[in-house]
């Protein structure tokens, strides 16, 4: 019954499904059946023409969620259908709600030291029990990702959920290799910067903030040395809606199959 009404609530952008329900929707059909998900922001969608594993890793995600208040906008406009925008940061928050208390086995995937200090701050705080042997900070990925020392780990403690909290690019393709060679199929999560939000590990975006689309400025206030560079790649976004609309755009020239 799920499964119909996942295909009717969808809408396709650059060749990505992507989920048109609600946020508890969202974390029921995950945490039910299992697979990967990706949120990918605005400033991911100039990777479909540059990096093929990147690509092929979101085409093959099982769950699509709008994080893009720029992308729900344009197409809102160009297009004159709404796409329900669920960011990574909600999304996170509603995952965690219906996990706290539960005893469900959560594994993390972190992207250094300070953040998994942080997540054991947060955890105590709000007495949301986290084990050391369930957290594993991530090396630096190459183009190619495979890390067989993570898979081994995720196979010994077999976790329910994988919550993968890595830069952008790296982790959709760590997500898809693990639900590839996983030997049973967790829930993996692949929200990137939004377990900082929540932990303190960077400034805490105001649910105002998200709720209106703002998050991408409370970040640029907040460290514009990092984030003005990478606002730059949301300006191709209108440019590739208007011009593949649905379709997934082609390999740009000269991109590597990575």
């Amino acid at each position: 019954m799920f499964d119909v009404h996942l295909m009717v609530s969808s809408r396709q952008i650059l060749g990505i499904r992507f989920f048109n329900g609600d946020v508890d929707e969202a974390v029921a059909f995950m945490s039910h059946h299992g697979g990967f998900l990706v949120a990918p922001s605005g400033t991911c969608f100039g990777r479909l023409r540059e990096d093929e594993m990147y690509r092929r890793a979101v085409l093959a995600a099982d769950l699509a969620i709008a994080d893009s208040g720029l992308m729900v906008v344009l197409w809102r406009l160009l297009r004159h259908e709404n796409v329900h925008r669920i960011s990574g940061l909600k999304y996170l928050k509603h995952l965690l709600e219906k996990l706290k208390g539960q005893g469900t086995k959560v594994f993390w995937v972190l992207p250094n030291e300070r953040a998994c200090q942080n997540l054991f701050g947060w955890s105590r705080r709000e007495s949301f029990l986290i084990n050391t042997e369930n957290c594993y900070i991530a090396p630096r990925y190459g183009s190619d990702v495979e890390d067989r020392n993570l898979l081994g780990l995720i196979e010994q403690n077999r976790p329910a959920h994988v919550i993968v909290a890595i830069g952008s690019g790296a982790q959709e393709k760590l997500g898809y290799y693990l639900r590839e060679n996983l030997s049973y199929r967790p829930a993996i999560h692949c929200i990137g910067a939004a377990l900082g939000f929540v932990t303190g590990d960077q400034a805490a975006i105001p649910d105002w903030a998200d709720r209106f689309f703002l998050g991408w400025l409370w970040r640029l206030v907040a460290q514009p040395s990092i984030f003005v560079p990478r606002l730059s790649r949301a300006l191709e976004l209108p440019w590739l809606i208007w011009k593949y609309g649905e379709n997934l755009p082609p390999m740009g020239a000269g991109a590597s199959d990575r």
